[in-house]
């Protein structure tokens, strides 16, 4: 288990390694768009990795098209239906313009 902290709202959560952060983030009662059902289809659930993107796995082709489509996009940029919870506690940001 690893420690999820969510931003703005500044939950914590504990997840198991190997958990989506969409599904993390929905279990901590947080809401977030995710329209596609986690298939990286509609990119709603775009998300900033503030601290700990580095002990993420990488980023995948999927997800690397779809957040090349998206407005936005920066190098803190992942989808959360696509991110796998590492072993190490990461920080993300929930973002209000998608």
């Amino acid at each position: 288990m690893a420690l999820l902290t969510i931003q703005p709202s500044g939950k914590t959560v504990d997840v198991a390694a190997g958990s989506t952060l969409l599904g993390a983030i929905m279990a901590a009662g947080e809401s977030i768009a995710h329209k596609c059902d986690g298939k990286a289809q509609c990119g709603s659930c775009h998300i900033f990795i503030q601290e700990g993107r580095k002990t993420l796995p990488r980023i995948q082709k999927l997800e690397n098209e779809k957040l090349d489509a998206l407005v936005g996009v920066s190098s803190k940029s992942r989808l959360a239906c696509q991110t796998l919870m590492g072993e190490e506690p990461v920080t993300i940001e929930l973002l209000s313009f998608v």
